[in-house]
């Protein structure tokens, strides 16, 4: 998920980055166009985000955000039948240039919810022995949590002596991965999944890892129908194809971003028939601080939140209160749409899910 030079951090956590402040503005060239790029500041605001607790729902939305209870249980749904039994060993190609030979599935570490998520759909949930802040399903909540914020403790992951630990990219600290790794567990590095296209590969990896490629098959071949049936059932438009514009927001640590073209975000804005609006603005990289002068080139006619990032900042009656935003369509309209924060970007077996939530929330009149 674009790389910039790294800042010397206080502390040896090197995927992490100095988040913008509060009044942090693009008034400065150099400000302009230094936009926040990289997989780790996502997944380490999203780790920190769910480590909180839900402020409850959102205050004043009259919008879809919020209708809360017509939204999906956060569960998952693992494949029907008896579990796969891992026919092992198995290499596989780690994305960092190493390999992997798994000799046993007996005790699986997956390091964010998006590789939880799999594991459990392909029906080896009773094997997960933990898991990481960003993995909320109902199924996985009893489980261990062996990260702070979003980085990995590995003195934590090796007390529970996992036979193999499944990460993607954006995990870290790079001296965790190197301390399992030395420890002798397999671990996998998968690509970080950034689009629709990416589900199906990302469930073959893990699948072909775990000794498991006939359920591997089967699951995406499930979850690539189920997509195409989301978006064949999209309520019609009309003609209305909405500039979105993502936000990450985490308002106790005034953190306010907007997404650019490698937020994540995009290829589900566009699979309900959206725009990005960070993208139409010209942005680069993953994010930029969230300004007025940021948001009035954007302009969109519609804001995509995750859900406690919402309550974070009050809710849609906080959020207008945030520079430029209730000076946009979006805000003059209220038009919010609040996604579960586990569910949103996790491109895996519940993208379905979520592309029918967006799009039942982008388009309510549509969708009546």
């Amino acid at each position: 998920m674009s790389q910039e030079p790294r800042r010397t951090p206080p502390h040896p956590t090197p995927r992490r980055r100095q988040l913008p402040t509060k009044g942090t503005t693009l008034s400065s060239r150099n400000t302009r166009n230094r936009a926040v790029r990289g997989p780790a500041l996502l997944l380490l605001v999203l780790g920190l985000l769910l480590g909180l607790t839900a402020c409850g729902s959102a205050n004043g939305g009259t919008g879809a955000a919020a209708a809360t209870g017509s939204r999906t249980p956060d569960t998952v749904d693992p494949l029907p039948g008896d579990p796969p039994a891992p026919q092992l060993p198995a290499t596989a190609a780690s994305a960092d240039g190493r390999t992997a030979t798994v000799t046993s599935a007996d005790r699986i570490i997956p390091l964010n919810g998006s590789l939880a998520e799999i594991v459990f759909s392909l029906g080896l949930g009773s094997r997960v022995v933990a898991r990481d802040v960003s993995t909320t399903f109902e199924q996985a909540t009893a489980l261990p949590v062996i990260t702070q914020a979003h980085d990995v403790s590995a003195e934590g992951v090796l007390s529970l002596h996992p036979t193999v630990v499944l990460a993607d990219r954006s995990t870290g600290p790079a001296e965790a991965i190197a301390q399992i790794r030395a420890a002798g567990v397999p671990l996998l590095v998968l690509d970080d999944a950034k689009r629709l296209e990416d589900v199906g590969p990302r469930i073959d990896a893990v699948a072909v890892a775990l000794g498991v490629p006939d359920a591997g098959r089967q699951l995406k071949e499930r979850t690539e129908q189920r997509i195409s049936e989301a978006r064949a059932a999209l309520p019609a438009a009309g003609g209305d194809h909405p500039k979105v514009a993502f936000l990450y927001l985490r308002g106790s640590a005034s953190v306010y971003l907007l997404g650019g073209p490698a937020s994540g975000a995009g290829s589900l804005i566009e699979a309900v028939g959206g725009r990005d609006a960070g993208t139409a603005a010209g942005l680069s990289g993953d994010f930029t601080p969230l300004t007025s002068e940021a948001l009035v080139k954007a302009a969109p006619d519609a804001i995509l939140v995750m859900s406690k990032g919402l309550d974070s900042v009050g809710g849609v009656d906080g959020l207008l209160k945030l520079p430029g935003v209730a000076q946009t369509p979006a805000g003059l309209d209220r038009r919010i749409v609040s996604i579960d924060d586990g569910r949103l970007l996790s491109y895996g077996p519940r993208t379905p899910q979520v592309i029918r939530e967006i799009a039942e929330q982008l388009h309510p009149k549509a969708a009546k």
